[in-house]
Order: C-alpha cells, then sequence, then structure tokens
C-alpha cells in the first residue's frame, strides 16, 4: 500500500472561519477519515497515510476552501453532506438564499425583507457613501451591519467602525457608574446585538480585541483617517453640523460608509438644527452619494410599531394643519386691521 504525506496551504481565509472553535470543523473530516493523520498547524494541514486517500482529503479540503470563500461561511452540516458524497456546488449552492447579504451564527441567511431593504443593498453596492433615512424599527442599522460583515468577510475591507453620537446622555457621560467604556457602551448597545447575530463570540471578541471591529462613539473619530474600513454612522440625526461634517471628511481610500437617521427622533436641544438635514440637502446628487428613504411600510419589528408609527404621522400632519389655520387666521387679521 503506497503511502503519502502532503501539506495543504490555506490561503485567503480566516483560520478560525475554516477550522473552527477548537478545530471542531476539521474534526469532522478526521472522524471520516480515521485511518489518515490530519495534523493542522497555522495555515498548513499535515495529510499523511494512504495515498489515494490523502488525495481524497486534499479535495475535500479544497471543497471547504471554496464554499467558505463564495459563501462567507463554512458550515458544519454543509462539511457533513460533502462527506457523504454530495458535491455542495451541484446542490447546497444551488440552494442558497441569492438575496442573503450573509449568514448568521446558526446559519441561517440574513436577507433584505422589504422593498426599500434590498434598495438599500443595491445603494451600497454602487455608490460609497449612502444615506438610509427612515422611522425606528425599518431594519436600516441591521441591514447596514450586515453588509459591513460581508465586506469584512469578503475581504473587501480590512476592518468595520461602528459609531453613534452619544447624544441622548448630552455628551455628558459623568453621572454614569463605570469607566469610559462603561459609560458609552449603553448607547452602543443596538450595534453590539446586530453584531452578535450574525459573529460568532470568539471570533467577535478576537475581531474586537485586534481593532478589526470598532465600537465607538462620534466624538473618537476626530482626527482619524477611515481607509480600507467599512463606516457605518448610526442615528446620524443626533449630529450637529461640526459632527457630521467632522465625520463625512474622515473618510479615507477604499471606504465604505452608510449613514442611518431618523429625523422624527432628533434628541438635540430644542433650539439645534440636526446636522443630517443639511447633509441631506448639499449632498443630494453629488456622485458616489446614494439616499434612501424607507417609510412604515419597512417596519420589521411588532405589528404595532407600524401603526404607532402611523398614528404619530397622522397626528403631526393634523398639528401642521392647525399652525397653519392658525397662522391664516393671524395674517387675515393683519390685513383687516384699518390700523
Amino acid at each position: 500500500m503506497a503511502t503519502s504525506e502532503i501539506l495543504f496551504i490555506l490561503e485567503n481565509v480566516e483560520l478560525i472561519d475554516f477550522y473552527g472553535q477548537n478545530d471542531s470543523k476539521l474534526a469532522l473530516l478526521q472522524a471520516s477519515y480515521p485511518d489518515l493523520k490530519i495534523t493542522p498547524r497555522g495555515n498548513t494541514v499535515r495529510i499523511s497515510g494512504e495515498k489515494q486517500r490523502v488525495q481524497e482529503v486534499k479535495h475535500k479540503l479544497e471543497l471547504m476552501v471554496k464554499m467558505l470563500q463564495q459563501l462567507g461561511e463554512l458550515h458544519p452540516q454543509a462539511i457533513k453532506d460533502m462527506l457523504k458524497g454530495e458535491n455542495p456546488f451541484e446542490s447546497k449552492l444551488r440552494k442558497v438564499n441569492r438575496n442573503a447579504i450573509v449568514y448568521g451564527r446558526s446559519g441561517k441567511p440574513i436577507s433584505p425583507r422589504t422593498r426599500n431593504q434590498k434598495k438599500l443593498v443595491e445603494l451600497a453596492d454602487i455608490n460609497d457613501l449612502v444615506f438610509a433615512i427612515g422611522p425606528a424599527g425599518t431594519g436600516k442599522t441591521y441591514t447596514a451591519v450586515a453588509m459591513a460583515v460581508r465586506a469584512l468577510k469578503q475581504n473587501i475591507v480590512k476592518k468595520i467602525i461602528l459609531t453613534r453620537p452619544a447624544v441622548e446622555a448630552g455628551e455628558n457621560l459623568g453621572f454614569l457608574p463605570g469607566d469610559l467604556k462603561d459609560k458609552i457602551d449603553p448607547y452602543l448597545r443596538p450595534l453590539y446585538d446586530a453584531l452578535d447575530d450574525m459573529i460568532l463570540p470568539d471570533k467577535l471578541n478576537y475581531f474586537m480585541q485586534n481593532r478589526i471591529i470598532e465600537v465607538a462613539p462620534l466624538a473618537f473619530m476626530r482626527g482619524r483617517t477611515l481607509d480600507d474600513a467599512f463606516v457605518i454612522l448610526d442615528e446620524a440625526q443626533n449630529t450637529t453640523e461640526m459632527q457630521i461634517k467632522m465625520f463625512l471628511t474622515r473618510l479615507g481610500p477604499n471606504a465604505k460608509c452608510i449613514i442611518t437617521g431618523d429625523l422624527s427622533q432628533v434628541d438635540l436641544p430644542r433650539k439645534q438644527q440636526s446636522g443630517l438635514i443639511r447633509a441631506l440637502r448639499i449632498l443630494k446628487g453629488v456622485d458616489g452619494i446614494g439616499q434612501l428613504y424607507l417609510d412604515a411600510s419597512d417596519v420589521v419589528r411588532h405589528r404595532l410599531v407600524k401603526e404607532i408609527i402611523h398614528a404619530y404621522d397622522r397626528d403631526d400632519a393634523a398639528q401642521e394643519s392647525r399652525r397653519e389655520d392658525w397662522r391664516r387666521k393671524k395674517e387675515d387679521e393683519r390685513n383687516n386691521d384699518p390700523y
């Protein structure tokens, strides 16, 4: 019986994605070939044993690399199916959700759920900067984070930067307990939640520790150049004109950016205008910048959220109508005043 030993070199893949936690994905391969010795070391897998069986494992490893590169994920079930003799590029890949932006921790596809969410994905593909404006619950932030994770997995960018203005606390976080991170994290929690849905805990922790993914308040962006990054500015309606200009001028080479905001929930001081309003006006029509407006039909939360938004919209319209009637009445009174 001829024996053989080869070294299989892993290129252009994240090792933790390929091997799995504690080499769990490679263990599936070893369990199917107990007569071979399969040893991972860094980006090299050593395979030794009967020559024909070694070549079989080499072919399986090539398929696993191809799956990871094309799908952005390598699921244990896909490996099990492959080991049963199914060709993933004749069966599994044909069944892949073509609308999927990325695959979540459980392997569930994360896809646009409304027409405007799908349009947001399309706009982000063809523009370097996109404004996504709409009410709460329309999936602006979640969809943007999914696109950022996809770009990172596909090596389109080297890092993800997620930021928000901490205006809910008036940018004065001193009254909260704990260190600076403890004070800031509550305002950034929605961004962490989205990441938790899409990236395994160990890998997310690795990304955060190595600053491949950063979640930080907007004030921390000053003085930086954000290059080779997918950047998301969330809750941009709470930026001042100076803040949003500062942020927009941080973008560096090979940067992609999505800015989300809800103009009906501005938390700035009463007399201070949102910087987002001016940015939308003066940047409209600029080549490479897209603008998308979502509405209540895009709400993907509890059904009552849509009704709540409609109720507030009706009341806002009624109040504006009453104000307009009052203005007309005062104008008529001034016009009819003989003095």
